[in-house]
């Protein structure tokens, strides 16, 4: 297992972040029967907790599911809260796939978004901001998120890869049948490529709805080690910040971008 720098972070720090909202697929079970329900809403808010959302298809790029050798498209139907709703239908380890579209949050206040930066591990942004004379009361960011969950019905037999998100989160090993006493490997993908010294935060959650949240730094082949309990659940998160390509800029009106990657999985006991 690879030695993980594990930070712990005050909760309070995390409720003053500006546009700290996660965007996650939060399964009702993780490990259900072949034949049973598989119920998950796709959630924003803060500290594993938030809101559920419906399913719209304007608002995704993609919603998917491996199983197996095959991927289909999550079904469902315009206005279905929680979005995932579908028979588990056989064995193995199922990966919910979401792409989002475009979004667009507006910034009225520096601190505000020197806030979020900091608090994603990009403090150089501020520093190309104040370079490049970007404005400092109004301005504009573009994000979009990619978020994933790892299912594990029946035998939970199976293992998670790279399906060509913009940014993603990948478990080198399967939580419903590896061995998690020393954690689980993930790598963090940009662009396809293993994306070294970037920031993963860990939240933790117990059986009985306490949330912790940590961190860990992916080391230079973009992989790290999250510790993890049996019987908790877990999302990682991990945040690019970047300028985007001139076309999107002049199309949102934006001069920053961030593209946010998720997983959600649990450990059974």
């Amino acid at each position: 297992m690879l030695r993980p720098l594990l930070l712990s972070l005050p909760l309070a720090f995390f409720g003053m972040a500006a546009k700290g909202h996660e965007f996650w697929i939060d399964p009702e079970v993780f490990t259900p029967e072949v034949g049973g329900p598989i119920v998950a809403d796709l959630r924003v808010g803060q500290e594993f907790r938030g809101s559920g959302m419906s399913y719209l298809p304007p608002e995704f790029r993609r919603f998917d599911y491996l199983l197996g050798d095959r991927i289909e498209a999550v079904p469902g139907r315009i206005g279905d809260r929680p979005a995932v709703q579908m028979d588990a239908p056989d064995d193995g380890l199922m990966v919910l796939v979401h792409e989002t579209t475009d979004k667009i949050v507006t910034y009225r206040e520096m601190e505000k978004f020197g806030n979020f930066v900091r608090h994603k591990d990009a403090e150089w942004v501020l520093d190309v901001h104040r370079a490049k004379g970007f404005p400092v009361d109004t301005f504009r960011e573009v994000y979009s998120r990619y978020a994933k969950s790892l299912v594990g019905i029946g035998d939970g037999q199976g293992d998670d890869r790279a399906f060509g998100l913009l940014t993603e989160i990948v478990a080198l090993e399967n939580p419903y049948t590896g061995d998690m006493s020393d954690g689980i490997d993930v790598a963090v993908l940009y662009q396809g490529a293993p994306r070294a010294d970037a920031q993963v935060e860990i939240f933790e959650r117990a059986p009985d709805g306490l949330v912790e949240i940590t961190t860990v730094k992916t080391d230079g082949n973009g992989r790290a080690t999250v510790p993890v309990r049996t019987g908790y659940a877990y999302m990682l998160d991990a945040v690019v910040l970047r300028e985007p390509d001139p076309a999107l800029a002049q199309d949102r009106n934006a001069i920053w971008e961030s593209l946010w990657a998720n997983l959600t999985f649990a450990v059974p006991e």
